[in-house]
């Protein structure tokens, strides 16, 4: 079995190899602005969607040059190649968050989470790359918080993490922490990759092979 990981995320690369996969990487630089639908569901489905389109793409390129160069062993051939797209969106009060767009819009974000609550909803889409079939599933979690001093905001947001994330979330980092209250769900799917789902796609996509 070979696998795929269509994301650019250090998080993600975490989980998946927490789960015992070996796989290689690949990054699908979409435009997500260009997508948009109604629910968030359906949104993060879609985008996770498009990147499979793009990176099966590159994939089928890729080996179409490996076999004008060299020769690919049979075993190699044959074996099933799985590839896992994700996406993630923040939802607060029915708003869609993804990645803040400024410096003064994440400050914003991370101060409404203060004594409040919020939502993340995960996707993820597993392809088989050979016969291009594919299953797609979500995740929500709900995360409640203490307060967030204006003192943590301002060292957030000069470290620069929070302005690379949907909704400015980053509840595994070491200064907001201690300002989670609960949460209800997984920490993997606020990380942006839902353990159980994930493999349960998997499993299931390999199944059809």
């Amino acid at each position: 079995l070979q696998v795929i990981l269509g994301s650019s995320s250090i998080a993600r690369r975490s989980i998946l190899t927490d789960m015992g996969y070996q796989f290689t990487l690949m990054s699908a630089d979409i435009d997500e602005k260009s997508i948009r639908k109604e629910k968030p569901e359906e949104l993060v489905l879609a985008l996770a969607e498009a990147k499979v389109l793009l990176l099966h793409y590159s994939f089928l390129v890729d080996k179409m040059a490996e076999a004008i160069t060299q020769r690919i062993p049979d075993d190699v051939e044959d074996k099933p190649t799985l590839l896992v797209t994700c996406d993630q969106v923040v939802v607060y009060e029915d708003a869609v968050r993804e990645k803040p767009s400024s410096v003064e819009e994440a400050r914003e974000y991370i101060r409404s989470y203060s004594k409040g609550r919020t939502a993340t909803v995960s996707s993820v889409v597993v392809t088989n790359l050979k016969t291009g079939f594919r299953k797609g599933g979500v995740d929500r979690v709900e995360i409640y918080f203490n307060e967030i001093s204006e003192e943590i905001i301002e060292k957030l947001i000069e470290e620069g993490m929070v302005l690379r994330v949907a909704g400015a979330l980053l509840i595994e980092h070491p200064l907001i922490l201690p300002c989670v209250k609960e949460v209800v769900g997984t920490t993997d799917s606020v990380m942006g990759l839902p353990k159980p789902l994930t493999e349960k796609l998997l499993k299931e996509v390999l199944a059809t092979t």
